[in-house]
């Protein structure tokens, strides 16, 4: 997969989130996006995601500009802001509901992705009964059960002691290297330095060279 983010600029209610952003992305890596609150880090994984539209320039997914070609990446697994499920069901029941969209994998493959970010997959608990570590951890699960070519992590260590954050890195490292890109915003500098080939630093909706303050 290759990435262009052509002079984007993203503009809500007047102010300039985002300014004439240029960046190319493979597959295969792990980037970094580094920023304080406000700098711009969730409104660029939302553009990329397709979640939402650049008032200016363009992102191009192998050739195919979002928005025009595309609406979505054709193959993404998002984890941005805090994650949301069905309060009624279990965590593998929600994996189920929403694996069943695409129809990619099985019940196997949801319950070994629910193990490898430290849930049991024979929870039976309904989800509003998650700790917050817990919701954490069923949010990696979706963004990455399908194995996406892309993958959008936003805070994915936020709630998680020191054994989820390893399961979490492990996870990361194995996806980069069957070939994913990984786009990743943390506020841990040494833990984002520690996973990324390269880290784009973010002030005020603009790539700053050199680093930027978290």
């Amino acid at each position: 997969m290759n990435i262009k983010i052509n002079h984007l600029s993203k503009v809500i209610k007047g102010v300039t989130v985002l300014d004439d952003i240029n960046l190319e992305l493979t597959s295969g890596k792990i980037y970094g996006l580094r920023g304080k609150n406000g700098s711009g880090k969730t409104m660029l994984m939302r553009l990329l995601c397709g979640l939402i539209l650049p008032s200016k320039g363009s992102i191009e997914i192998d050739g195919e500009v979002m928005g025009k070609d595309i609406s979505f990446p054709r193959s993404v697994g998002a984890l941005i802001e805090n994650p949301s499920f069905l309060m009624e069901y279990s965590g593998f029941e929600n994996l189920r509901i929403l694996a069943s969209i695409k129809g990619e994998i099985d019940d196997q493959q949801i319950s070994n992705t629910l193990s490898a970010v430290g849930l049991d997959p024979n929870d039976k608990r309904h989800y509003r009964k998650y700790s917050l570590g817990m919701k954490q951890r069923l949010g990696i699960a979706c963004a990455v059960m399908e194995s996406p070519e892309l993958i959008i992590l936003d805070e994915p260590i936020n709630a998680l002691d020191e054994k989820g954050v390893e399961l979490v890195k492990h996870i990361m490292l194995a996806l980069r290297d069957k070939d994913a890109l990984i786009v990743v915003a943390c506020h841990d500098a040494e833990e984002l330095e520690y996973l990324s080939d390269e880290v784009f630093n973010l002030a005020e909706g603009k790539l700053q060279y050199g680093k930027a303050p978290i």
